[in-house]
């Protein structure tokens, strides 16, 4: 059975956000991107210090099947600015048949 996940890549706008998913849309590592415009994200930063990093950041969510994920990621890092881009998949538990369908036919 073939496994679809939902990449979740925040990036630091949302033309970062298109551009990023128009490149793997291209490259039918995906079927289907949604880009979310507005998070407001906090974190440490440097790694390992005590300092908190705030950002206000857009959502892009890619959907895929999961044995292109190597490929995703690797075109991911080739084009994101982030020295540590968030990568993560999510697997998804049901998905209608017909969109199911759809989905897969987009990336054969």
């Amino acid at each position: 059975m073939t496994k679809i996940v939902l990449v979740y890549i925040p990036c630091k706008s949302v033309e970062q956000a298109e551009t990023i998913g128009k490149h793997l849309l291209k490259k039918r590592l995906c079927a289907c991107i949604n880009v979310y415009p507005e998070m407001h994200s906090s974190y440490f930063w440097p790694p390992k210090s005590d300092s908190f990093e705030e950002a206000h950041e857009a959502v892009l969510i890619a959907k895929t099947k999961k044995d292109l994920l190597p490929n995703l990621e690797k075109e991911v890092y080739s084009v994101h600015t982030y020295a540590c881009p968030c990568i993560m998949a999510i697997p998804t538990e049901y998905i209608n048949k017909q969109y199911k369908d759809w989905l897969l036919g987009e990336l054969e």
